[in-house]
């Protein structure tokens, strides 16, 4: 079975003396809960998991109650050390007080409970971190899968994944799209703006937040003024609505806004958003052709392969500690990404044809001379070379 990067860390964590939670966070259906499930096998350590998905919110006692059967278990088994695991955790009121309660009681009692937590939400489990667990935790993130991890789990060609996306569980629907299309729209679009996001975070318009979503999604890779987006929603908002909105999907995993790189900090902020999906297939249920048609038009590949490229881009930001903006200046010249860290900045041009022009990235190199440049596709690194490292490695 296949090992994400998160397994190395998660077991090297727990093979520490207890000192942090850990907190697992990522996208829906990115195999958190099948990491854990290996690391435990590996460990030597004794163990015990949970998960809230069938447990009512009200239940306030829960997690004590989870907590209490971990350590009697201890006690009867003569145990020095266990292993407690909450899966869904965000789904209980008030989790993250009780999480504070029985952490700090094992703390003063010396009772050597090491704990990680995880869930699909990061709107709610960042809100219960940053309100009762301050100093008390480490977070693991898990983006979503990369080219690499799919074709070597999987077998999927580069081709398959700018259209497909990468999701595990849809893998195997590369050749079924009305079912591909089925299960990313239920099981991962759904299930993360009605669970993930409205059973957590008061959102005054449904609706709003549902078309927001489409709409961005619809135009990955592409810039769209909130104003203009406003006038394309049939139950439009404010600006100051969609901005938020817009924050709510990107911390749900599904789609975020990057801002136009400049030096001043002001400009950055006021720029017209360009639009970017955090997983290709969350895009390209939106796409107007079937998977063998739009690799039949180059024009529509061609926007297919730059919102690729940047959710690539997105996910390993994190890892990277790196931003990501786009840039363009008064004459439209553009560059498709530009990414910095502590001062270090990369501008990234994205060719998916040698017919491609563009004096975007020169005109920055001019501008900007102290900036790194590169090209991903055709004349420059290829795309499978570029999938398989961090960016923030070229900073």
């Amino acid at each position: 079975m296949h090992q994400r990067a998160g397994y190395q860390i998660i077991k090297k964590r727990l093979e520490e003396p207890r000192k942090f939670i850990q907190v697992v966070m990522g996208p829906r259906q990115v195999g958190k809960s099948t990491v854990i499930k290996q690391v435990l096998h590996d460990c030597p350590l004794p163990y015990t998991m949970f998960t809230a998905d069938a447990v009512p919110a009200t239940n306030l006692y829960w997690i004590s109650e989870c907590w209490e059967t971990v350590r009697r278990k201890m006690k009867a088994e003569g145990q020095r050390e266990h292993i407690l695991v909450i899966d869904e955790v965000q789904k209980v009121n008030a989790w993250s007080e009780a999480v504070k309660k029985e952490w700090d009681a094992d703390t003063f009692n010396d009772v050597n409970i090491k704990v990680v937590l995880l869930g699909s939400s990061r709107v709610m489990l960042d809100y219960g971190l940053a309100d009762s667990l301050t100093g008390r935790f480490e977070r693991i993130l898990m983006p979503h899968w990369s080219y690499a991890e799919m074709r070597d789990a999987f077998g999927m060609s580069l081709e398959q994944y700018i259209y497909f996306g990468s999701y595990p569980g849809a893998a195997a629907f590369a050749t079924d799209e009305d079912r591909w299309l089925d299960y990313i729209s239920g099981s991962i679009v759904d299930a993360t703006i009605n669970k993930d996001i409205l059973q957590g975070v008061k959102v005054m318009k449904p609706a709003l937040l549902r078309q927001t979503f489409e709409l961005a999604s619809a135009y990955s890779g592409m810039e769209l003024s909130l104003t203009k987006m406003i006038g394309q929603l049939q139950d439009a908002g404010n600006v100051t609505t969609l901005s938020t909105y817009l924050r709510l999907l990107g911390d749900a995993g599904l789609v975020c806004s990057l801002g136009k790189y400049a030096v001043d900090k002001a400009r950055k902020r006021d720029s017209v958003p360009k639009y970017q999906v955090y997983n290709n297939a969350l895009r390209n249920i939106y796409c107007e052709k079937s998977f063998n048609d739009a690799l039949a038009d180059p024009k529509l590949w061609g926007r297919l392969f730059e919102s690729a490229i940047g959710a690539h881009i997105i996910n390993c930001a994190a890892a990277g500690r790196y931003t990501t903006y786009y840039w363009r200046d008064a004459k439209g010249r553009e560059v498709d990404y530009v990414i910095e860290r502590n001062g270090a900045t990369l501008a990234i041009e994205v060719k998916s044809n040698a017919d491609t022009t563009n004096s975007g990235i020169a005109e920055f190199r001019k501008q900007y001379k102290n900036a790194r440049t590169l090209v991903v596709g055709d004349g420059g690194l290829k795309a499978e070379e570029f999938l398989q490292m961090n960016p923030g490695e070229l900073l």
